[in-house]
Formats: C-alpha cells, structure tokens, sequence
C-alpha cells in the first residue's frame, strides 16, 4: 500500500441495465474524494462489457456530460473483455470503490474478481452481493429473519413456458391483483410491470424475462415508499428515514431518471417510534445477508406498518441520490461518506488477512 495518498479504483458503467446510472454515481464520486487523502482512478466498463484503461476511460467520460444518463462510448474493434494492460493497472490500486449497479457488478462477480486479485474493496462482500442482487433469495432471507414482506411468487422463464395456466392459477390464487412483476436480478426498477388486468400478465413477465431467467411476482402494498440508508461492517448504523414521493403510478425507471416531478425526501418527519422501527428493521435486514459497507433498505409503509420491500447494497451514489442525502441529514456529508466507506473496506481487508484458509 502506498505511503502518501492511497490509490483509489473507480470501477462503473458495465453490460447491465443501470450502466448509465452507475456513470452519473462514479462521476460525483471522481470529483468528491479527499485529494489529501486519495488519489482517484477511474476504470470505466462500456456497455459491451470491455474494461478501459484509466486513459482510455479519462477519455470516454469527456464525452458524457457531468450528471447527464449517457452510457460510456464503446471500444473500437473486437477488444477482450479484460486485457493485461487494465488488470496491470488495477493491480496498482491500494483499494477500490466499485459502482456497477446490477449484474456483472453488484451481484457478486466484481467482488470475487477482487478477491481473487487480493484487493481491498468498498461494500458488500460476494455472498452478500448476489443475494442482494436476486431478489427472490433476498425475500427468502428477510422471513427467515422475521422481516415482514409482501406476498410473492417465484416463475422462471421455463416454468412459465411449459406451463402458463398453471402459472396464471398459482398467481391468481396466491396473489390476486394488482400485482408487480420483476426480474428477479435487476435494479434501477428495470423491466418492472404494474399488472392490473389478467390479460397483462403474459406481458408483464415477457418484460422481465427480457432481463433474467426468473421473475418475482409480488402483491401490490399500497403505501408510501420509505427508504433507509446503513453505513458499517459488524456494528452498522442507521440513518433518518426518506421518502421517495413519485410523480408516475410506481417509482419506475422513468420516475427515477428520466423525467422531472419525483420528489426526494430527506429526512422525512415520522414518529420516533416509527423511525426507531424503520432503522433497527434496516439494520435487521442488513444483517440478514451479511451484508458490509453500504446499503439502502427500501420500505412500504402502509399505515404505520412497515413492510420490508429490498436492500440495495450499491444504491445511487449521485451527491443528490437518497443514500448521500440522508446520510447529509444526519450529519456525515458526501466526501466525508465517501472517505468513511473507504476506510470501511480497507477494515474488512484486514481482517480477511488474518483468517486462516487451511488447517495449521
């Protein structure tokens, strides 16, 4: 590890959904860290998957406009995904922040990436990772825990294939209507669909096999949408609660991006009892998963009774994201996040150091 300003690995962008998402977190990330503390290098992944150099990446950001939902040029040519000259590069970092949303990124498969190369790394270990990913694992493990959640069912696309109408009864019998229909690994509310009507469904679910091999159906909780924000390894905190107040039917993709009207609540006043609830809830389904680093837990809030909807363990990174903007309510500001998230993984490095792999 080097002596003076700690060398830190940026990695956004990649093959999912969210690329464009994770580009908008990286860059306020890139201008926001410490520069007496760390100095910041960005490794872009394009859309097909090919890992820039820093250089190379230095460039491609020239041609995205600061906050702007524009994806990272692509590399010119039949390139492979991983060349020497980015993992020589990569190598020389004394930790890294990784920021892929969604698959190839969130779901594990950067986090073993990184394990394997021995790198310290910002947030959620590979466990961790590709359960909060999978959203049907994720559910599972919040009963489990005695976390309350919506009613759901789990169809892969096979089942769904071979038979529908027994699929369509399970739904109708377990569910009723209206329901939501989601990939089951996805974020970013990519790919989700409000079935109002029998006659929807058949789409709804083509829409979210589009994205993964299964989808969660779940029964719709109307209320309001609640979300807090978790910061810690073994002894995690819990922020204020937010609210998100969306000018759209669902907080979809669209609500979330690319129009105008969405409203961001951070903090929201609720009662303190409820407040309590929400952040030892957060904190519950944090520990659920494993979970390390960073998190949002997302809720709905019927009432007064909370309903656990899912953890996020790399949310939206942008300075005026809920996760920053919470934490800003409770005190801890954006570069100071940024730094205490740092510090965070290269704690959990340390005592993945000290753990034997094999008898003495």
């Amino acid at each position: 590890m080097s002596a003076g300003r700690l060398r830190v690995a940026v990695l956004f962008g990649g093959r999912s959904a969210e690329h464009e998402v994770s580009v908008v977190s990286a860059q306020g990330v890139l201008s926001h860290m410490d520069p007496d503390r760390f100095q910041p290098i960005p490794f872009g992944v394009t859309r097909q998957g090919v890992w820039l150099t820093p250089r190379e990446t230095e460039e491609a950001l020239k041609a995205v406009p600061l906050n702007s939902y524009r994806p990272l040029p692509s590399a010119e040519g039949a390139v492979p995904p991983l060349r020497p000259q980015v993992l020589s590069a990569l190598l020389q970092a004394d930790v890294v922040f990784p920021l892929i949303h969604g698959p190839h990124g969130e779901d594990g498969t950067v986090q073993g990436l990184l394990e394997l190369l021995g790198l310290p790394y910002v947030g959620a270990g590979v466990a961790a990772s590709a359960v909060g990913m999978d959203k049907a694992l994720m559910k599972a493990l919040f009963r489990q825990a005695g976390l309350p959640t919506a009613e759901f069912v789990v169809i892969s696309k096979a089942r769904w294939q071979r038979e529908p109408q027994a699929v369509e009864a399970e739904i109708r019998e377990r569910l009723g209507l209206p329901c939501f229909v989601k990939p089951a690994n996805l974020g970013s509310s990519v790919g989700i669909s409000k079935v109002k009507v029998w006659g929807d469904l058949p789409r709804a679910l083509a829409e979210a096999f589009r994205y993964d091999h299964k989808a969660l159906v779940e029964r719709a909780v109307a209320g309001r949408e609640i979300e807090v924000a978790v910061l810690g390894n073994h002894d995690p905190i819990a922020s204020p609660p937010g609210e998100v107040v969306p000018h759209r039917e669902f907080y979809d993709y669209r609500a979330k991006y690319l129009e105008e009207g969405t409203r961001l609540v951070a903090p929201v006043a609720l009662p303190t009892a409820l407040e309590r609830q929400l952040q030892e809830m957060a904190i519950a389904a944090f520990r659920a998963i494993d979970c390390a680093g960073m998190a949002r837990v997302d809720f709905f809030l019927a009432g007064e009774e909370p309903v656990v909807n899912e953890i996020n363990t790399i949310p939206g990174f942008t300075p005026i994201s809920m996760y920053p903007r919470l934490w800003e309510a409770a005190g801890l500001g954006y570069r100071e996040l940024i730094t205490r998230l740092i510090e965070l993984g290269l704690e959990r490095h340390r005592e993945r150091q000290g753990r034997l792999y094999a008898p003495e």
